[in-house]
């Protein structure tokens, strides 16, 4: 059984279909237990679409401040 951490850090492999079907299952199962992590997933698929239209969609606005404090924590991490 993997932890958030390593959950998290394979989500886009995860979303993408690019693991091996022994991470992928592992994935499965602790999105299967975990609110948190599902979460990040949901929040991967809306920040996904957005990406994918561009200017001419709309990000809600928690996710818009989540992406926000994504990218501090991120650059604080840089420093």
């Amino acid at each position: 059984m993997i932890g958030c951490h390593e959950a998290v850090r394979q989500l886009w492999e995860y979303i993408d279909g690019t693991l091996d079907t022994a991470d992928h299952d592992r994935i499965d199962e602790h999105l299967g237990r975990c609110r948190r992590c599902c979460g990040e997933l949901e929040f991967a698929h809306e920040l996904r679409g957005f990406l994918r239209h561009g200017r001419d969609a709309s990000l809600p606005e928690d996710s818009l401040e989540r992406l926000y404090r994504t990218l501090d924590a991120l650059e604080e991490q840089e420093q």
